[in-house]
């Protein structure tokens, strides 16, 4: 059986009577070309069968297409819906995601050659620790990267992120009002940017309103991990007033040890509060006190600062901060 001839540009354009150049402009976004010309452009690659060859595209236009996107595949609940909005964000400026996990802080060099050798247009990272050196990387590779959701302070990044510090003081603060005395701080990992800064600005706060010394334990982000954090800490220590978590999924999974194990109540027993704003926080079980992120804003920010790097290298470093929505549920009861 004979192989069917793939149908090129070139045929496109003799058999619609254009220019082979008339043909690549219908189908490279941006590109000027009248009404007439396109419709009968699309019809007759429509009819022969015609799809633009992006490896050609890549070719001429210098650039692959691709926009690479680090994550952790650590338990985070949000991932799924950024990664999707990211997509539809990336799509509209006709770019396509490569995924990229990274666990290991360790394994972030070898991590970065596999990202160089795609020739990726760009990187927005949502999970790994990156310092000045990292970032220096990205420079002498030519590639501009956005970090999503996390700080650099020592380097001049671009950075879309949510402000930690008004949504973790906002909970804190009903808490306080509460009448809470004593807290439990259950933190993420301590390689992870974001859980650190969480941690920092609750322990700090919390001092400035004289409560010292707040124990802090640590999970992995998982739900798991927070129970057994918590089974324990308890074996040694009593229940606190209040626990605040650095994500809903821990909060979540603090909640259930509390009922399961204790046969206690949240919040008649133990406030309880988390971070992110997920969909299950809002469960007839749970119906946790929480910071929504504004996801459609931050992966909106990501991508528009990406774009107009990636058109201009030489923009200067941008930093976006947006604020999250209190949400406030059924998880804090006055003392």
């Amino acid at each position: 059986m004979s192989k069917q001839k793939r149908v090129t540009s070139y045929d496109v354009a003799r058999e619609a009577g254009v220019s082979q150049s008339a043909v690549s402009r219908v189908f490279r976004p941006g590109f000027s070309v009248s009404k007439k010309t396109r419709e009968k452009v699309v019809a007759t690659a429509n009819e022969m069968g015609y799809r633009p060859n992006a490896i050609a595209r890549m070719l001429i236009t210098k650039q692959s297409g691709m926009v690479a996107v680090i994550l952790s595949s650590r338990a985070n609940l949000n991932y799924p819906e950024v990664l999707s909005e990211l997509n539809k964000e990336l799509a509209l400026n006709n770019k396509r995601v490569l995924l990229f996990t990274l666990d290991d802080a360790d394994e972030l060099d070898e991590l970065l050659e596999n990202i160089w050798t795609f020739q990726v247009d760009g990187v927005i990272a949502l999970a790994a620790h990156f310092d000045s050196k990292s970032l220096d990387l990205f420079a002498k590779h030519s590639t501009p990267i956005v970090l999503y959701n996390r700080n650099v302070p020592e380097s001049n990044a671009n950075t879309v992120c949510c402000n930690h510090d008004k949504g973790i003081k906002q909970l804190i603060d009903l808490l306080h009002q509460s009448n809470h005395k004593s807290y439990l701080i259950i933190a993420g990992p301590d390689d992870s940017d974001v859980a650190n800064e969480r941690r920092e600005i609750a322990q700090n706060y919390l001092h400035t309103l004289g409560i010292q010394n707040t124990p802090v334990i640590y999970g992995d982000y998982g739900y798991k991990s927070a129970r057994s954090a918590l089974e324990d800490w308890l074996k040694t220590n009593t229940l606190p007033d209040a626990i605040i978590c650095s994500n809903d999924v821990m909060a979540i999974g603090v909640i259930d040890e509390i009922k399961q194990n204790l046969n206690l109540s949240v919040p008649d027993d133990v406030s309880v509060v988390g971070f992110d704003g997920i969909s299950a926080a809002s469960w007839y079980n749970y119906q946790i006190t929480t910071i929504q992120q504004p996801m459609k804003q931050l992966t909106k920010a990501a991508v528009d600062i990406l774009m107009e790097r990636i058109e201009n290298p030489q923009a200067a470093a941008e930093a976006r901060v947006f604020t999250g929505s209190l949400i406030t549920g059924n998880s804090i009861k006055t003392r």
